[in-house]
């Protein structure tokens, strides 16, 4: 298996056991700062099982794509469309909530790190997306 495609199938690994720990970490309501992106925010149960079903979604999206990234490539765009739309939302959440007025303790800097680093990711997948897609298009 090429590099690339290898960084990409370990890298789709990473995401499906992210938004797995996600998944528990929000059925459990356990507010862990990077798998509770809003942790130090109130939230009701209905809200955290909410979205305790959609991550575990996500988490078999990306682990259905690692287990072949060129196979399911198509999967992986659709993977990074969501994302984007999924960080442009958080971004417009982040803008638009006065986050003192929910706790006066809440601190919007470690909010904007956590969506800063899945941009990161994301992006990362981005650019090894293009690349494995950039191999498969020229063996053709």
């Amino acid at each position: 298996m090429e590099r690339n495609s290898r960084i990409l199938r370990l890298s789709l690994m990473a995401g499906a056991i992210y938004f797995f720990l996600m998944s528990v970490s929000h059925f459990l309501g356990l507010k862990i700062p990077g798998l509770f992106i809003y942790f130090d925010i109130p939230s009701y149960p209905y809200q955290d099982g909410i979205i305790s079903s959609l991550t575990l979604g996500w988490s078999l999206f990306f682990y259905t794509a690692f287990t072949n990234p060129i196979k399911y490539i198509d999967l992986v765009k659709t993977i990074l469309i969501a994302g984007a739309s999924a960080i442009i939302i958080l971004s417009f959440i982040n803008i638009r909530t006065n986050f003192y007025i929910l706790n006066n303790h809440s601190s919007i800097k470690i909010i904007w790190l956590e969506i800063i680093l899945l941009f990161i990711y994301w992006f990362w997948l981005v650019v090894f997306y293009f690349r494995v897609k950039k191999s498969c298009s020229q063996k053709i």
